[in-house]
Order: structure tokens, then C-alpha cells, then sequence
């Protein structure tokens, strides 16, 4: 599937003496390491002092790439996730390699690494659009176009739910209370309720764990539902990323992720990727020590919810996130819980609002884990596993086109050279698709997919033979 090909800049340290070879041998281990191409990397970047050195600018013009040069000061004032009293006391700064990959303004994939006498980190050269979510595509494009942009189950939310909903909007005027949606969600979990916090949509739930439980190192797997990283950071956290690759169909090994991080985000199955990952997989993550958080969005679009672990409590620091608005179109109402230890629900409660959760979304929530809505999300899913396949089968008549991994979500996840244009081209022909770009690990090939009945599918791959051939050059 080829490599991750966004801009990148690498941030280089080296000892007095340091040889162009193992500076390039570094930099070309880690680049290949991480599934990223050498061929995008725009510029070398060190510290003033370092700029000068033989090997490190030998190095840059090795690579037919300008080697920047920052004031120690200014990489000084670079918050880095492995900082050097060696480094600040030799370089005046605590990562020449991390602070200088960072200097840019862009985003760290790889920290610092090192060998004998070099070390390098790896950054983009610019920072991904963490707040761009599929909505943005269809929010101002009036009714003409088709949305596959947005994971949202089409046709919903259901009749039935919505009488529910509009019978409660007698009860407004007394503040919401949360005890029988609690105690439903509890139940359909088989868990107590102590271990059950409702909350505005998973999104909310992602603030309150960024905010309430401490972290020191947190991880994120990438490329996944960007919110997570946007809510640490504006917490403050120095957000450390694993990025799975295509050519390893976004996989996911434990051993990627580092031993020190205590707290962990993956997606399953993931958004954009569709990947579901095996529950002994991400059971492997679990430390003691460690909050591992395990985002369950769309697992109720999957047949059965093969590889949940809502509803497990062998999993120390296991946190797992639900969604109700992606199956039963309520993005507009949001609703969804955390189901986590009696002690991390009681941090998250204390950092959560007063009355988070309104009456119309208490009910829905009530409504929705009930033995006969159960029975009919599980038709659902099949019904998407089925239109999925569907979809992947016409997909396959282009050879332009390429999935990685293998898709078991609501969406799927595609390469096509031209995507950008590819994109505007079906914004065109009455469809909107949501650009891959903006998630971490991927870049403009990218497009994502929700899939949709097979009447709407046809129309797409029609809309998609035209996009194509009027890209080809």
C-alpha cells in the first residue's frame, strides 16, 4: 500500500565528529521503521551550534534537503516528551532532535532515537486538523448531496425513538436524573452501576479522561477519531503517537506502544481504518498503572460485537467508550457512556458538570440498549456488513483504487492517487466523502466512505467511474 508520504521535517543531534553515514543511516533506519518515505522529508533541522557539523550537514545534502538551523533559546521553549539533562547542559536545550523536528510547527510521529553518536526525531511539517470532523463537508452544502462523509446510520433515528423522545419533552421542566438510564446501561452490560458515567456523546467522555485522570505520557493509536489527541492537548498533555501502516493493514502490536505510557487510545473498530482488532490484542495493552481506553463507537455496527470489551472487568484500567448517536442517528442529542472502574467513573464524575446529560438524551439512552432495540441494531449491523461487502466488491473493479486492512465498520477507508481532486470532483457529481488528510498516519490519498444501501452505492461507484476518468492524466 505504499508509505505515509506527508511533508516531514527531521530534527538532528549529533556528537563533535559525528559521520555523515550514521546520521543518515539513523535517519533512514527510523524513517523505514516507521513506515514513513524518505522522499518527503523537506528539510533537516538541529539546534545552531549543531549546524555547522560536518556529518549532520552532510547529512541534509545527502538528502537534497535544506538543514535549519534554530537558536537554542527558542528550541528551549519546546515542550518535548523525552527530555535530556545531558542535552540541555551540552546544547542548551533538553532534545535538539525532538525540539527542532517540532520547531516547524508541525506534529511529532517519531521520537527521538538514537544510535552511537546521533539522534533523530521525526515531525510533520505541519500540524494536522484535529477539529475537522466528517459534518464539516455536508454542514453548508444544503440537501443536493448524497453524505458519505458523515458515519451517522442513514434513516434514523427510527420512528419508534422518536416518539420516545418527543413524549419526555413534557418533562423539561424538572432537571434531569440519570438513575434508570444508568441502571439500563448497567444492566445491558452486565456490570454494576458504579461502573457506568452517562455522558454528552463520547465526545464529552474524551474531555473529562483528559482532564481527570491524571496522565503523564499519554499515547494515542493513529490513525484513529482525531478528538481524543485534540482533548489532551487542550488539557495540556504532550500527546505521544503510534501509528499503525497501511502495508500492515493498520494492524495494531502491542509491543508499539511504549511501556511507560500510562494511558492509551485505540479505536475499535477504528475510525477512518474500519480495522477491528482482536480483543486479546488490545487486552495485551492493559498495565498496571495504565488507563487503557478502548473506543467502542461503532461496535454496535458490528455483527454480533465480536472483539467488545464492554462488559469485561478482568482488564485492569480498561475504560471503554459507547456511542448511542452513530446507530440510532442522535448526533444532534448526544448520548453516550463510559463503562470503567468504580474509582476512575468516580474522578470522571467529579470533573463532569452538573445535569451533563438531558432528559430527551436520558431517555433515548433508556431506549436504546432495551432487549428489542438490541435486536434491532444487531439486524442493522448485518444488514451494513452486508452492504459493505457490496460496496468493497465494486470498489475492486478500480484499479486505481486500494483498500488497506480488512473493513468492519460502518466505513471504509481508501487510496486513490488524486484523492483531493478525486473529492471535489464527486462534491460535483452529488456525493460528499470525507478527506483522510486530516487523521494522523494518513495523507491526501485518503478518502473515507460510509457505506450506505446498495441503491446508493450503485450511484456512488457510477459517480466514482466518472471522477476518475476525468482525473486520469
Amino acid at each position: 500500500m505504499g508509505e505515509y508520504a506527508a511533508q516531514l521535517v527531521v530534527g538532528v543531534g549529533g556528537r563533535a565528529g559525528v559521520s555523515v553515514a550514521e546520521v543518515c543511516a539513523l535517519v533512514e533506519e527510523t524513517l523505514r521503521g516507521a513506515g514513513l518515505a524518505s522522499g518527503s522529508v523537506t528539510a533537516l533541522a538541529t539546534v545552531e551550534s549543531k549546524a555547522a557539523e560536518a556529518g549532520i550537514a552532510g547529512a541534509a545534502e545527502r538528502f537534497g534537503v535544506p538543514l535549519l538551523g534554530y537558536p537554542a533559546e527558542q528550541l528551549a521553549a519546546i515542550t518535548v516528551p523525552h527530555p535530556s539533562d545531558a542535552a540541555r547542559t551540552a546544547a542548551g536545550t533538553p532534545s535538539v532532535a525532538e525540539a527542532a523536528a517540532l520547531a516547524s510547527g508541525g506534529e511529532l510521529l517519531v521520537p527521538k532515537r538514537r544510535s552511537m553518536a546521533a539522534t533523530c526525531a521525526v515531525a510533520t511539517a505541519q500540524a494536522h486538523d484535529l477539529r475537522h470532523h466528517g459534518d464539516a463537508e455536508v454542514i453548508d452544502a444544503g440537501s443536493g448531496l448524497v453524505d458519505l462523509a458523515v458515519n451517522v446510520r442513514s434513516d434514523t433515528p427510527p420512528e419508534w425513538l422518536k416518539q420516545r423522545i418527543a413524549a419526555s419533552l413534557g418533562d423539561l421542566a424538572a432537571y434531569p436524573d440519570g438513575r434508570s438510564a444508568r441502571a439500563a446501561v448497567a444492566a445491558r452490560h452486565g456490570l454494576p452501576v458504579e461502573r457506568v458515567l452517562l455522558t454528552a456523546g463520547a465526545a464529552e467522555a474524551f474531555v473529562l479522561i483528559a482532564r481527570a485522570l491524571g496522565s503523564t505520557r499519554p499515547v494515542v493509536v493513529h490513525p484513529q477519531f482525531t478528538e481524543p489527541e485534540a482533548a489532551l492537548r487542550d488539557a495540556g498533555h504532550r500527546v505521544e503517537r503510534v501509528l499503525l501502516k497501511a502495508e500492515d493493514g493498520f494492524r495494531l502490536d502491542p509491543a508499539a506502544v511504549p511501556e511507560e505510557a500510562d494511558l492509551v487510545v485505540v479505536g475499535n473498530p477504528t475510525n477512518p481504518t474500519s480495522v477491528l482488532h482482536p480483543a486479546a490484542t488490545l487486552a495485551a495493552l492493559a498495565r498496571p498503572g495504565r488507563i487503557l481506553v478502548v473506543d467502542e463507537a461503532f461496535m454496535d455496527a458490528v455483527p454480533g460485537e465480536r472483539e467488545a470489551l464492554a462488559g469485561r472487568t478482568d482488564v485492569p484500567g480498561l475504560v471503554v467508550l459507547r456511542s448511542l448517536t452513530k446507530t440510532w442517528g442522535l448526533a444532534g442529542l448526544r448520548i453516550g457512556y463510559v463503562l470503567a472502574e468504580p474509582e476512575v467513573i468516580a474522578k470522571l464524575t467529579a470533573a463532569q458538570p452538573l445535569w451533563p446529560v438531558s432528559t430527551p438524551a436520558l431517555v433515548a439512552a433508556e431506549a436504546c440498549v432495551a432487549p428489542a432495540a438490541l435486536a434491532e441494531a444487531e439486524e442493522a449491523a448485518r444488514r451494513i456488513a452486508a452492504d459493505r461487502a457490496h460496496l468493497l466488491a465494486g470498489l475492486a473493479e478500480f484499479d486505481e483504487v486500494s483498500v488497506a486492512g480488512v473493513a468492519e465498520g460502518p466505513f471504509v477507508l481508501i487510496r486513490v492517487a488524486g484523492a483531493a481532486e478525486v473529492r471535489t470532483r464527486l462534491r460535483a457529481l452529488g456525493f460528499a466523502v470525507r478527506r483522510g488528510d486530516t487523521f494522523p498516519g494518513l495523507d491526501r490519498s485518503w478518502l473515507r466512505l460510509a457505506v450506505r444501501d446498495r441503491a446508493t452505492t450503485g450511484r456512488l461507484l457510477q459517480a466514482l467511474d466518472h471522477a476518475l476518468a476525468l482525473t486520469a492524466p
